[in-house]
């Protein structure tokens, strides 16, 4: 540990806004595996006028510097009050923390946090955690320390030693699967699909993005009745989903993502995009002129990794097979193209036994793991 003094300074600014973003770029300066967020995502999520979030919640973030000026750290602490009281005791949030090998920083950063929180009537943090959806900017990587599809979290191994002795427990695990795109599905699992896809009333439909709005609808629909059950759910609004979709307009391809309806009625859904950090990696998160061109050549010249973002069946229709059919819809697409090497299956819960069930039968290998953890007030 090193003896030096260290600032923690509050971002209000446009010179500590951009600290906070250099911060990941400094401690990541010479690791190969890390792929830098873009900008415009990070801050997006800190945005008002951005993050749907902000309607119900309030967050603020720090920049840690040594006696050098040399970033050290950064986090960010937010309270999100359709959720913080759905458990045995207020549990705000923190996130986006990034610190150099150095304990004493770290546990600053986690002090810091803790404390505005604390002011704030929280007596719990979960984290490291975003301060919106849980597909991006969510969870600690404990395995698979290899460059992350877009969104998903990378840190260094060393993070998890800070966790654990500050006092962090783990709350679940994020399992993430990969599955060889050019590899049959296991005959059992195609068979079923089959069987699924000609049975009467059951309709397959990929994305139409000029009916953007009734998809939505059908997507708020089918997540809010699936997902019903889940510890501290929150049901989506159409907002949030508008949102999320105006996001993935740039990269995604709606030929992967599909909608099974049941006698007319949603009953289930799955998102896969194209992996959009292979087409950012050399961007350093900087989406200005020369950015944009390089991240348009890279869209059209395509990539080899596909994300399956999220999921969803109504409850009444889980056991009906119509994840398999529209996994077989997307194969179908996938395979002429000769484009993709592997879709990722991410992430799913530990506590998720079927969707981690269905990954296997569709013949998924581990991938990485991420903890989603929280810290009770002392």
């Amino acid at each position: 540990m090193k003896n030096y003094l260290m600032t923690i300074t509050e971002v209000t600014n446009k010179a500590t806004r951009k600290a906070f973003l250099d911060t990941a770029r400094y401690i990541y300066r010479n690791d190969p595996n890390w792929i830098c967020p873009l900008d415009n995502d990070v801050e997006a999520v800190f945005d008002p006028q951005k993050n749907v979030f902000h309607q119900f919640g309030k967050v603020t973030r720090w920049i840690l510097t040594d006696d050098a000026g040399q970033p050290a750290g950064r986090v960010a602490a937010f309270i999100n009050n359709k959720k913080a009281h759905n458990n045995p005791q207020p549990t705000g949030g923190m996130g986006f923390f990034e610190c150099i090998d150095d304990e004493k920083a770290a546990f600053m950063l986690f002090d810091t946090a803790k404390n505005w929180l604390a002011q704030n009537g929280m007596q719990a943090m979960d984290g490291p955690i975003n301060f919106g959806e849980n597909d991006t900017f969510w969870g600690l990587l404990i395995e698979g320390f290899v460059p992350q599809s877009y969104g998903m979290n990378y840190n260094p191994p060393y993070y998890k030693k800070f966790f654990d002795d500050y006092g962090f427990v783990t709350q679940y695990e994020q399992i993430t699967n990969h599955v060889d795109a050019h590899k049959p599905f296991p005959e059992r699992f195609t068979k079923i699909a089959k069987w699924v896809m000609q049975k009467p009333g059951y309709e397959f439909k990929h994305l139409d993005a000029s009916k953007i709005d009734q998809f939505a609808a059908d997507f708020m629909e089918i997540y809010n009745d699936a997902w019903q059950h889940f510890e501290n759910f929150v049901p989506i609004q159409r907002a949030t989903i508008l949102e999320t979709f105006r996001k993935m307009k740039a990269i995604m391809d709606p030929n992967l993502i599909w909608f099974a309806y049941v006698n007319g009625e949603p009953a289930a859904f799955v998102v896969i995009l194209p992996d959009a950090n292979q087409m950012i990696k050399t961007l350093n998160g900087k989406l200005d002129l020369i950015g944009k061109l390089k991240f348009l050549y890279r869209r059209w010249k395509g990539v080899n990794r596909m994300r399956a973002v999220v999921m969803g069946t109504k409850i009444k229709f889980q056991k009906h097979g119509l994840e398999s059919a529209m996994f077989i819809k997307v194969k179908e697409y996938v395979l002429p193209l000769n484009r993709y090497d592997e879709m990722e299956l991410s992430w799913v819960g530990d506590f998720n036994d079927k969707m981690l069930a269905l990954h296997e039968a569709m013949g998924g290998t581990f991938g990485k793991k991420h903890a989603t953890m929280r810290y009770i007030f002392k």
